[in-house]
């Protein structure tokens, strides 16, 4: 299970990112981070990019709504993610972390 932490308006959780890999894709746990492997290079923050992009489309919601808090020229990262703008659907934090742990499962 990956860990995973409430922040304001949003969760954060670590990440492994491996770059110039032959798809993008969700390899499971590295550790206590989600391991993503990408295509982008990691040059002038191809990388980082791809891999917003990537947990965008993972998690159906906007690139503006996933940020790198820290980690930004490592393969070690945390990620914020910020609760979807509208918080009639029941309890965001829950909806989020239980979809965010569907990654692992693919």
């Amino acid at each position: 299970m990956l860990p995973i932490r409430e922040d304001e308006g949003g969760v954060i959780f670590k990440v492994f990112v491996q770059p110039r890999s032959r798809k993008n894709e969700i390899k499971g746990l590295h550790g206590d981070a989600l391991k993503i492997k990408i295509t982008a290079p990691p040059v002038d923050g191809a990388a980082n990019a791809m891999c917003i992009n990537y947990l965008a489309k993972c998690l159906k919601t906007s690139k503006s709504s996933i940020e790198i808090v820290s980690g930004h020229t490592g393969r070690n990262k945390q990620v914020r993610v910020r609760y979807p703008a509208s918080r009639d659907a029941g309890k965001p934090s829950e909806n989020l972390k239980a979809a965010i742990q569907l990654l692992l499962k693919g």
